[in-house]
Formats: C-alpha cells, sequence, structure tokens
C-alpha cells in the first residue's frame, strides 16, 4: 500500500516540474503576431525612393493612440514625410477605418516635422478613438506622396 501511495506521488512530481519551467517569464511580453518582414524589394524601394526604413507600427500601451516610426536613410529623400504641410493619415483596410494625427491646443500636431537627419528615427501619432485599428491588423500609411501597404501593427 505505501509503495503504490509512492508510486503515484512520484508520478504527480514531473507535471509539476516541467510547468514551472515552461512558464514565462513575469513581466516580459511578447506579441502573438508573427510580424512579416518586408521584402527586399520593398526595402529597397522604401530607401531609393523615399530615403528610409525600419518602419513599424505600434499600438501605444492604452490602445487610444497608434504610433508609426521610421528612419531616415538619406534626408533630401526623406523631407516629403516630414513636411508639416503634408497630410497624414492611417488605413485599416479590414474596417476602412482612416485615422488622423490629433492637433493638441498646447503642443499642435503629434508628429514630428522639420528638417530631417540621416540615421534618426522619427514618429508621429494617430487617434485611435473608437479602437478601430487592433493589434495585429495591416494597415497602410499615406504622408503626401508617400504610401506604406501591409505594416502590421503591434
Amino acid at each position: 500500500m505505501a509503495a503504490a501511495v509512492q508510486a503515484a506521488g512520484a508520478d504527480a512530481s514531473p507535471p509539476q516540474a516541467s510547468a514551472k519551467t515552461t512558464a514565462a517569464a513575469p513581466g516580459k511580453k511578447v506579441s502573438p503576431f508573427r510580424q512579416a518582414n518586408p521584402t527586399y524589394k520593398a526595402k529597397e524601394l522604401y530607401q531609393s525612393v523615399w530615403g528610409v526604413d525600419h518602419l513599424s507600427v505600434e499600438q501605444t500601451a492604452s490602445g487610444n493612440l497608434i504610433r508609426f516610426k521610421y528612419r531616415v536613410v538619406d534626408p533630401k529623400l526623406a523631407r516629403p514625410l516630414n513636411a508639416k504641410e503634408a497630410p497624414a493619415s492611417l488605413i485599416n483596410p479590414r474596417n476602412r477605418a482612416m485615422l488622423q494625427i490629433p492637433v493638441m491646443d498646447n503642443v499642435g500636431q503629434l508628429r514630428q516635422t522639420g528638417t530631417p537627419k540621416a540615421g534618426e528615427e522619427y514618429w508621429m501619432t494617430f487617434s485611435n478613438k473608437g479602437n478601430m485599428v487592433k493589434r495585429g491588423d495591416r494597415v497602410t500609411v499615406r504622408i503626401g506622396p508617400f504610401q506604406a501597404d501591409g505594416l502590421l501593427v503591434l
């Protein structure tokens, strides 16, 4: 009888030990969506025509704002993206939502403008009222004549 209890206890130990080892580290968030990297031709297009690379779209912690970031490679080519008068919009084809950059009374537009510098990262923030854009959506960003399609929201 005692041998049966010991055998049952021995069988229960390994699953508990494996559960502890497979648990994720506390506080570490991992996106459940896999980002599809742009093709080589798309990277070359953005660099040679628009002078930018490392395009990314992220949802802020609250979800009320969507941030579009890019790094400038060639400041002359990237100038239209930083032009204050260039209209910017983020479009979600899933529900046909079109987000705009909000204008704050004291701050102005939530975007960086001015002369771009090579190697610097720039951003602009779009209002996501009503959570029309969610993590995992593929969106299009338009800034004046610039357009980037199929960017994954992280």
